[in-house]
Formats: structure tokens, C-alpha cells, sequence
């Protein structure tokens, strides 16, 4: 790892020297690159320089140690050589995961598909359970969160929601979102308190960007008009202003509720539907990934999962990388940065290997 954080460093002095040549200045292009490479070798050094400061930190207390006799300096020195290792561990990890070179896609919008799977209301809860956790975690990473279509369930859950979030790196810690998550707990209305056992799926969807649009044909297009349900007020009820739309050549339909006006419904509708026919022409251009929204969305049945949530035992784990965390609670409340970075170090290096 340090003959490569080496090389790194040495390329961070290269593009320093060429952002201060008057010619970057020609190329906006290129000066955004340089300067985003900039950013990126910034945070590597920074990082690296703090983790080699513990590690001698560690190194001058444990020689303490050696010398040291009073029993309380000891402890205290000991405790310290604890906390130093552990800021030593996350430290490392922080740069295992920076070390994964940047994807031109990294920062591009995605669009979310939570749906609820077996489980019934109790799915359903679960949906709404985790578009809370996604909202959370984007409000930590100060990303734009805009819900497009929902469908609520009677109990307050959503038997489908979603949503696009946009900001920096969206897409290279949520495209291994996707897939069957499984839920374990005692649903409110089991009254013997058993464990149930639901499942939602969950799609990301990569939003194309302009030259990447498939051209559409109005003639292609069946556009539907109706009465928005669920929240809003009384105005969804009284005007159409939900919006559905049917791609007739590939009989992709999706709406959008959430606005009262048509045109924004109509507008936010044509967005989840670029994403569609983007991901359907990837797919079919693709053999080896033919598969990857089935692969990811499965049939939502409870045996299909790529992770699983226990409530009673306050465990999530991740069963493709075998990663299991005893901090649920704080994983619903949007700390995901320890599953999203693993997953994100995890697949890169399956990458390198094949």
C-alpha cells in the first residue's frame, strides 16, 4: 500500500506544478480535471500523513511502556495505545477505500426503487423504514434527495417508493444497494411476539447524462393522466396531476405523483424513464450483465438477500462480503459509511482479481 500512496503523492506534486502553468487556464476542461485530481490526492495525503502519526504515536507509548513503573501512568498509557490503535484501524480503512481510483460515474445522479417484497404490511413498513435510512445517510453526505413516485400501504409504510439523490459520490457508494434486504423483528401488531421475516427490494438505477439520452418519439409514448393519492392535501384529489407514462416499443411504464403540476409530474416521469431505457440498453448491449436488475431485484422472496436486518439482536449483516455489525439502530438512523466503503473496497478488489 505505501509504494503505491508513494507513487500517488509524487503525482499530486506533477498536478500542483501543472495548475500553476498558465496554459491550465486555456483548457476548462482540463482544469477541472487537474482540479479534481487535485482534491482527490489532497485528501489521500492528508489522511496518509495522520496515519503515520498514530502509528508512531503507538510506537513511542508502547516504548513507554517498557519503561515506565507507576502502575495509574501505566494504565493511562495503555488505554491511549487502545483508542490510537482504533483511530489507527478506521484510518487505514479511510484509505483503502480512497485508494480505489476514482469512476468517471462516481458523482452521477442515481434513481432508487424500494419495493416491498414478502411480508406483507410488515414489508411495506420496512420500505418506509429504509427510505428514512437512505434520506439520512444522503443528509450526512449533504446529497439531494427528491422522492418521484410512491405508493403509500394502509399502516403508513410504502409498498413502492422512489426516489433520484444527487451529489458527490452518489453513485460510488449506492450502486451496490441494489438487491433483496431482508428484515427480522417482531412486527407492532404481533401480539405473541414472535420474529417475523419480510423482505423489500431495492434497484439503483444510474441516471444517463445528456448525450447519453435515448431519443424518444413522442409516437412511442401513451401519457396517462390521474388523481394523485396519499399525502399533499386536498388539492391531490381534486385536480389530474399524476402523471403515467408507457414506453410503447419496450412496455416500460413509470409515473410520478409527487408535484401538483402535470408538467413537473411529467418531467420528473421522463427522467425515471431515461433511467430505464438506459439500464434496459446497457443490459442488452451487455450479455455478461444481462441480468443485473434481476440479479439485484431477485423475486423478493425471504430466502433470496444480500443483507439482513436484525432488530432483536441490533445486527446488520452484508452476506456478500460476510460483514456483520452490532449497530443497527445506528445504521437506521443513516450511519452507513461502514457498509457502503466496505462494499465499494470489496468490489474493487474482486475487479483487480479477475
Amino acid at each position: 500500500m505505501e509504494d503505491k500512496i508513494q507513487r500517488l503523492l509524487k503525482r499530486l506534486s506533477e498536478v500542483e506544478q501543472l495548475l500553476g502553468e498558465p496554459e491550465s487556464f486555456v483548457d476548462q476542461k482540463r482544469y477541472k480535471e487537474l482540479n479534481q485530481e487535485h482534491a482527490y490526492l489532497s485528501e489521500l495525503k492528508d489522511l496518509w500523513l495522520f496515519y503515520k502519526r498514530l502509528n508512531d504515536q503507538i510506537t513511542q507509548n508502547k516504548a513507554l511502556l517498557i519503561t515506565e513503573t507507576d502502575p495509574e501512568l501505566i494504565e493511562v498509557i495503555k488505554e491511549e495505545i487502545v483508542d490510537l490503535e482504533r483511530q489507527s484501524i478506521e484510518t487505514q480503512k479511510k484509505i483503502e477505500i480512497i485508494l480505489v481510483p476514482p469512476d468517471p460515474r462516481d458523482s452521477r445522479n442515481i434513481i432508487m426503487e424500494l419495493r416491498a417484497g414478502t411480508g406483507g404490511e410488515e414489508a411495506s413498513l420496512f420500505v418506509a423504514d429504509c427510505v428514512r435510512m437512505y434520506q439520512m445517510y444522503a443528509n450526512k453526505k449533504s446529497w439531494q434527495v427528491e422522492m418521484l413516485s410512491c405508493t403509500e400501504s394502509e399502516k403508513g409504510g410504502f409498498k413502492e417508493y422512489i426516489m433520484s439523490l444527487s451529489g458527490k459520490d452518489v453513485f460510488r457508494l449506492m450502486q451496490y444497494e441494489g438487491g433483496t434486504h431482508r428484515v427480522q423483528r417482531v412486527p407492532e401488531t404481533e401480539a405473541q411476539g414472535r420474529v417475523h421475516t419480510s423482505a423489500i427490494t431495492i434497484a439503483v438505477l444510474l441516471e444517463p447524462s445528456e448525450d447519453e439520452k435515448i431519443d424518444i418519439d413522442e409516437k412511442d409514448l401513451r401519457i396517462d393522466t390521474y388523481r394523485s393519492s396519499g399525502a399533499g392535501g386536498q388539492h391531490v384529489n381534486r385536480t389530474d396531476s399524476a402523471v403515467r407514462l408507457t414506453h410503447l416499443p419496450t412496455g416500460i411504464v413509470v409515473a410520478c405523483q409527487e408535484e401538483r403540476s402535470q408538467h413537473k409530474n411529467k418531467e420528473k416521469a421522463m427522467r425515471y424513464l431515461y433511467a430505464k431505457l438506459d439500464e434496459k440498453r446497457r443490459e442488452d448491449q451487455q450479455k455478461a450483465i444481462s441480468a443485473v436488475r434481476s440479479t439485484q431485484v431477485g423475486s423478493g422472496d425471504r430466502s433470496e438477500r444480500i443483507r439482513t436486518y436484525n432488530f432483536s439482536q441490533n445486527r446488520v449483516t452484508d452476506h456478500r462480503i460476510d460483514l456483520t455489525l452490532y449497530k443497527l439502530s445506528q445504521v437506521m438512523e443513516g450511519d452507513l459509511d461502514d457498509i457502503t466503503t466496505a462494499l465499494v473496497a470489496h468490489f474493487y478488489q474482486q475487479k483487480l482479481s479477475t
